[in-house]
């Protein structure tokens, strides 16, 4: 199981094995790299620890547990976990502030902890078999242990072919779950039990004064970006150009002070309208930093082959490869990597949110019934070769509001394959498997446990359970882990989190200006034109690629034999779409992906 996990942890390897139970770790060394290994053990023997991550406030827990008596035999910052839960037991959680999956055994009690960070920075999966408990950092891990079934959860399908990901805690694999962001794990007299110990929809909204907002944001989150500046080794940042990467650069630079300059990385595309280095070199030059960018290109073929069965599951967010590829390059020159993940999820970046306001407004005066009308006639326009453009917003604006429940709001705009679609396309097993299902559950869950009259709020609170939690975190663990680099989002800060959920959505998106109040706390640091311009997204040109360099690959992995012998989809359904893609009259490259992801994945992991 160790073993699965050395890209996360080349540094170091740790085991420990007592009567019925075991713990082992990779390590990445980042502090005190030369006294930090794992497992920790308590000064009695009765508790040892193995954790994944970064504790940002450890010098101060450090400090307040030597004054009670505690002594640490290493600087490493893991190692206050141990000492703060001999200290306060369970509740330590709420004294971390950092990213982390942990787990450690109390021998005293005979009690297992587990626990992961409130953002869902770290992942945990586990299983519970008849004969015991399994748990790791990867699913990989967990399939070693050949009593876990890999048996498939036929819903959690459903919900990638829906969303493009799978949402926790499913996996998959019917016998594997996924402990959720903010939730702890215990397993005590063979009773296993997941709670929760942070919810940021607690947080009660105030009354703030938009100057008072900007000035408490722009102190908070230069807080949070100086206190994850600890390392031992060398870091950077990741630089797309955008408003959230930049702001974590700037304020990276005046926490630097004339301690050297920041290390960025950026990647491009030759497609024009994918392209965003001439706005990372803009920032980069601003700030004075040591820049290195690199170029995506179609031949990714072996890429295709080595990620996708790295993911463990199936996983169609296609900015996979450039964020491997940025991970791959930042590697080459430090060990840990600041990113703007977050900032989108708090306060109002995407698309989607602006799709739904204008949604509501129009559903107040078109009857429901004339919404397929206006989707069918969109249709007909043909699809735009550019990373957006108005056709392509129209296309998916209208297909959202005529395909999918008006009460999952904004995920209209964030699935992407819709039921009457699914009628076509699942065979009649799968069809019957999903008879008494509902994929959307999940996201109305979230919606409603947002606890909030404030439409925005209900929104992004969703958004950090689900979007951010299943594919960005996913997605940018994986990818860097691969490549052993470790990445910090400082918008992800507990700190940071609250405030955002203490202001009410107008002070996000105001007058159809997302993040609102992150620009005007930035407007002193950052250029007009990073403020100004509009969201792109860290993607990649798939629709093109499909049709040309990706054909043989998509006609290989879709082909009728190979479809009618999986037994999950109608062959003639996904053939229809090949063609219809190849020759340019519709772009499915969405749906085609998430199909090869899939089949690819079932012959290395089924097969």
């Amino acid at each position: 199981m160790v073993e699965t996990l050395r890209h996360r942890g080349p540094d170091d390897e740790g085991t420990w094995a007592g009567p019925g139970v075991g713990l082992g770790m990779r390590r990445l060394s980042i502090i005190d790299v030369d006294g930090g290994q794992q497992p920790f053990v308590s000064e009695d023997g009765q508790v040892r620890l193995v954790a994944n991550g970064e504790i940002y406030n450890h010098a101060a827990l450090r400090e307040g547990l030597i004054a009670r008596g505690h002594h640490f035999r290493s600087r490493s910052d893991i190692e206050v976990i141990l000492h703060g839960y001999e200290e306060y037991g369970i509740e330590v959680l709420g004294r971390l502030r950092g990213m982390f999956a942990f787990a450690l055994w109390d021998g005293s009690k005979r009690r297992f902890f587990a626990a992961r960070d409130r953002a869902g920075e770290k992942p945990l999966y586990y299983a519970h078999t008849p004969s015991r408990l399994l748990f790791g950092s990867e699913i990989k891990a967990v399939l070693v242990d050949p009593a876990v079934s890999r048996e498939v959860d036929l819903e959690a399908l459903d919900q990638f072919l829906t969303y493009e990901y799978v949402l926790t805690p499913s996996t998959l694999f019917e016998d594997v779950r996924t402990v959720p962001p903010a939730h702890y794990l215990t397993c005590e007299r063979g009773a296993v039990k997941i709670e929760r110990y942070w919810d940021v929809a607690s947080i009660p909204v105030r009354e703030w004064t938009e100057d008072d907002a900007a000035a408490s944001l722009r102190e908070t989150l230069g807080r949070a970006v100086a206190g994850q500046m600890m390392s031992d080794v060398p870091l950077g940042a990741f630089l797309s150009g955008g408003i959230d990467s930049s702001a974590i650069v700037g304020l990276m630079t005046e926490a630097a002070g004339g301690g050297g300059r920041v290390n960025t990385f950026s990647m491009g595309f030759d497609a024009a309208s994918y392209n965003e280095l001439p706005y990372a070199r803009e920032v980069a030059s601003r700030f004075g930093t040591n820049h290195r960018e690199g170029t995506v290109n179609p031949d990714l073929s072996d890429l295709f082959e080595r990620l996708v069965t790295h993911v463990d599951q199936p996983f169609a967010d296609v900015s996979l490869f450039p964020t491997y590829l940025l991970s791959q390059t930042a590697r080459e020159h430090v060990t840990v990597a600041r990113s703007g993940d977050g900032g989108d999820e708090l306060f109002g970046g995407y698309d989607a949110y602006a799709a739904q306001a204008l949604a509501r407004r129009i559903e107040m005066f078109v009857p429901g019934a004339a919404m397929p009308l206006v989707a069918a006639a969109a249709s007909l326009l043909p699809p735009s070769e550019k990373k957006k453009g108005l056709i392509n917003k129209v296309r998916r604006f209208t297909q959202g509001l005529a395909s999918a429940p008006r009460d999952i709001e904004h995920y209209r705009w964030m699935t992407f394959c819709d039921a009457g679609e699914k009628r076509h396309l699942y065979g009649p097993a799968l069809q019957s498997a999903l008879l008494n299902t509902d994929v959307y559950a999940p996201i109305r869950r979230h919606l409603r446990g947002a606890h909030t009259d404030d439409a925005l709020n209900r929104q992004l609170y969703a958004d950090l359970q689900v979007y951010l939690n299943d594919d960005i975190l996913v997605k940018v663990d994986r990818m860097s882990m691969a490549t052993s680099l470790e990445t910090r989002a400082p918008f992800l800060d507990t700190e940071v989190m609250e405030l955002a959920f203490s202001m009410p959505g107008r002070l996000k998106i105001r007058a159809g200006q997302r993040k609102h109040v992150l620009k005007r706390a930035m407007r002193d640091l950052l250029p007009e034109s990073v403020l100004t311009r509009p969201k792109e997204g860290f993607s990649i040109p798939m629709k093109t690629w499909l049709r040309s360099e990706w054909a043989p690959l998509m006609q290989d992995l879709l082909s009728p034999d190979t479809t009618r012998r999986r037994g999950w989809f109608e062959p003639m359904e996904i053939t229809r779409r090949v063609d219809e893609h190849l020759a340019g009259t519709d772009n499915h490259a969405h749906q085609l992906f998430s199909l090869m992801v899939l089949e690819r994945w079932a012959q290395s992991f089924l097969d």
